[in-house]
């Protein structure tokens, strides 16, 4: 936002310099990205000149030699000139030989095509006065000979272009920040005297401007004023008022639009002013816009509305889109006669809302979206109505409109004292502390308890909408006291030795090993759409994560899954052929679980299966084992020590293709992992062609800082293994993980404690020729090993029998 120093002054008497100032508003909060000085400098050497005569140039076509009074002794000056907008007795300024003119042009005595030039007359734009340099400036009041130009043109101003922060926007205005600076200097604010009275309005014998005001959006208006004034004339604006907005980096265009726009820079209270013979029907409407109602906007654009906006109607069509633009079909031009003003308090997540959907960001918008002073509508009414009659005549006509109350935005914060201190960590005196807070318009009041303690009542006024608990007025006292303020003092801690938190060493292994697997890490918003998440889960755990407050409706719940996100982008990179084949993202989700909502840390990641351009050699494709085998890694780099638990088939779940993917763990544990082919169907929704195959991992934050174990040695046998074969005839429907299970445990009991047995694997299975029907083969390795010998045949061969004998004995056919 950019602050006047001249318009900051009309409010408080401030004499600092504007390195000061500039100082002071870093340390109260305000970054200061930028100080320029506006107006004309200092110029030595240009006075105000007359022309006494103009003759054509000897030897030139274009030029003229002019002989040009610069005094009051009648001393004139011969200056050859090339503008041709000047009459003889035209007053104009004059750079006199020996002047610096902005830009460091040295003006010289010299000749020009032969003729001697002993001084220049100057246009606006080479005086820094403005844009025109077709012709000469043209001082049409005047001024005297000889005058200096910086006497005639005195205005100078200062002006700090600052940033607000989203949760200060009652520092939107002149008068905000006057009092942040007022609070810092020790300075009284002086704000703007009310001089109209609205109960003293006339009526006279006119019908009336306005009948009838209406408001049938009263969740996103909740409050609407109007006040209609008869017989504006419209014009410019005085040159003071085109100063100051031209300084905050405005363009004046008349004076009622200006007197509006002045009061929004001053109090930040947006307004609006409707030509009254251009309302239809006698009367206003507050009311949801049509689906799909159309407007032409002040910036002459056409723009199309959805029924979840606000607009202001007449009895006919939507002049106004609430709290952004209004329409051309209702503005102020200079054909106006009579006014309607509007003043309201709209709600701030639909203008956030409305402003995103139509891109359209205005002055208004970007107060009303971040909350206005939901008390300030009527006092910025009356000082736009006092300023409107003051620069473009008129009276009141008839009472003024107002439906509903504006809401409710006082509040009061007890505070003592010692809490105080206690938060700062230094001494301070209470009347400091209490000065502070009245110099911020905060109400004080010491109040005691029972026992004797003292503590403060403090009021916090309805524009300060970021104040709410005792902690943030121990911001604010410190923030405005100053905190080079804080006294020096030795800091004595004792130096520890901490390891960093677990969840986040996790965070950095997960990403390094998904990206030394070629995977591209995503992020994404945590926030999601209620469409999106009807799609993906039911209607109860859609409504135990939707928001009581969302900024959009398209960021309504808090998101359970990172798939959403990923398949985003998945398609965001197809559709630009940026062809990604991987994709991961860490990140919190919520989960609802056994009546309480969970907030997990996750790490899904997606692979595309089919290959999206030309390679030098075809690579075997991913499948379910890949991704499973992925999940894996990701669980044993959380501190999963519970070995090769098997994936059990996913049957209902939306998010996956049923019967080709796979779970492991639960909550219960402080884990789950999933894998496998993400749903067809939502593919098909997010318009991505091809199987798409993917993991997810979800970690309770207490299981990750409890799993951190110390990793012990374990020796590797020096010994060779003996390797056995084994193929086993089986249901159709049995899980080979299943059997393989099973053939462990006989294996590990039938070889006791003389010798290991190293791993039991699947690798082949038959099913065809030779089986009876409904039948399979699965065709087992199994690997033994000792730790302190050499195997023999011999006795691995009984152990084999063994466990040959026993599967049998579980129902299983060994096939020969």
């Amino acid at each position: 936002m950019k602050v006047s120093l001249q318009w900051l002054r009309r409010h408080i008497d401030l004499n600092s310099s504007s390195k000061e100032i500039e100082e002071a508003l870093t340390l109260i909060g305000f970054e200061v990205e930028g100080v320029e000085e506006t107006g004309l400098p200092t110029l030595n050497k240009v006075i105000v000149g007359e022309v006494l005569s103009s003759e054509p140039h000897p030897n030139a076509d274009r030029l003229s030699v002019c002989e040009v009074l610069i005094n009051q002794e009648d001393e004139s000056r011969k200056i050859v000139c090339g503008a041709s907008n000047y009459s003889v007795g035209d007053r104009i300024p004059v750079a006199l030989s020996g002047a610096v003119l902005p830009g460091n042009f040295k003006i010289k005595k010299s000749k020009l095509r032969g003729v001697e030039s002993d001084g220049m007359m100057c246009s606006a734009r080479e005086l820094q006065l403005g844009e025109d340099h077709e012709g000469l400036l043209i001082l049409q009041d005047r001024p005297a000979v000889g005058t200096p130009i910086n006497e005639v043109f005195p205005y100078r101003d200062t002006v700090f272009d600052i940033e607000v922060t989203p949760n200060r926007p009652d520092c939107l205005s002149h008068i905000g920040v006057a009092r942040e600076l007022a609070a810092r200097f020790g300075l009284a604010v002086e704000y703007p005297q009310i001089k109209v009275n609205p109960q003293a309005f006339s009526t006279g014998e006119l019908p009336p401007l306005l009948n009838k005001v209406e408001v049938d959006a009263t969740e996103n208006c909740p409050h609407y004023r109007a006040y209609c004034i008869r017989g504006v004339k419209i014009g410019p604006s005085p040159m003071w008022m085109q100063q100051l907005l031209k300084a905050a980096g405005l363009r004046p265009i008349n004076n009622v639009v200006d007197a509006t726009n002045f009061v929004l820079l001053e109090l930040g209270q947006p307004l609006h002013a409707f030509d009254a013979s251009k309302i239809r029907g006698g009367k206003l409407i507050i009311r949801p816009a049509g689906q799909g109602e159309e407007i032409v906007t002040l910036d002459d654009r056409k723009r199309t509305l959805t029924s979840s906006m606000t607009v202001i109607a007449d009895a006919e069509r939507a002049l106004v889109i609430a709290g952004i633009m209004g329409s051309i079909d209702a503005e102020v031009d200079e054909n106006t006669t009579d006014i309607v003003l509007e003043a309201a308090y709209f709600k701030p997540s639909n203008i956030r809302w409305t402003s995103r959907r139509l891109g359209l960001v205005s002055d208004s918008s970007y107060r009303f979206a971040r909350g206005v002073d939901a008390k300030g509508s009527e006092y910025s009414a009356l000082r736009a109505i006092d300023t409107i009659l003051e620069v473009a005549g008129g009276e009141l006509s008839g009472p003024p409109f107002m439906v509903g109350e504006p809401p409710l935005m006082e509040r009061e914060i007890e505070i003592g004292p010692r809490f105080i201190r206690d938060k700062l960590g230094f001494d301070v005196e209470e009347s400091q502390i209490s000065d502070v807070f009245t110099a911020l318009g905060f109400d004080v009041n010491l109040r005691e308890r029972t026992g004797g303690s003292r503590y403060w009542s403090v009021g916090i006024p309805s524009y300060r909408l970021d104040l709410e608990r005792p902690i943030d007025l121990v911001e604010e006292f410190l923030r405005i006291y100053g905190t080079d303020k804080i006294p020096t003092a030795r800091v004595s801690t004792p130096g520890l030795v901490q390891k960093d938190d677990a969840v986040d060493v996790f965070k950095r292994k997960a990403s390094a090993y998904l990206c030394g697997r070629h995977f591209n890490e995503c992020v994404s918003y945590s926030m999601r759409s209620t469409e999106e998440i009807g799609q993906w889960y039911s209607h109860a755990a859609a409504s135990s994560l939707r928001l009581a407050n969302p900024l959009a409706s398209d960021q309504s719940h808090l998101r359970p899954s990172l798939f959403p996100g990923l398949l985003d982008s998945l398609r965001l990179n197809l559709n630009r052929g940026n062809a990604p084949r991987r994709l991961f993202e860490i990140g919190n989700v919520w989960r609802e679980w056994d009546g309480r909502i969970w907030e997990l840390y996750s790490v899904a990641f997606l692979m595309l299966k089919e290959s999206t351009g030309g390679q030098w050699i075809e690579r075997q494709p991913p499948d379910f084992f890949h991704v499973a085998g992925v999940v894996r890694n990701l669980l044993r780099l959380a501190g999963d020590d519970s070995g090769d638990v098997p994936f059990a088939p996913i049957d209902h779940e939306d998010s996956w293709q049923e019967g080709q993917a796979g779970a492991i763990g639960d909550f219960k544990t402080g884990w789950q992992g999933k894998a496998g082919m993400m749903n067809l169907f939502l593919l098909k929704q997010w318009d991505i062609e091809g199987t798409v195959l993917g993991g997810v991992v979800y970690l309770l934050p207490s299981f990750l800082r409890n799993s951190s174990k110390r990793k012990t040695y374990r020796p590797i046998s020096q010994y060779p293994p003996i390797i056995k074969d084994l193929a086993l005839v089986v249901e159709e429907n049995l899980m080979a993980d299943d059997v393989r299970r099973e053939l462990e445990n006989v294996a590990v009991e039938a070889a006791g404690g003389a010798f290991g047995v190293e791993s039991v694997g699947v690798f082949d299975v038959y099913r065809g020729k030779g089986l009876p029907e409904g039948k399979k083969s699965l065709a087992f390795s199994l690997v033994f090993r000792s730790m302190e010998r050499t195997l023999t045949d011999a006795e691995v061969n009984l152990a084999f029998e063994t466990i040959q004998k026993a599967i049998a004995a579980s129902g299983y056919a060994v096939r020969e």
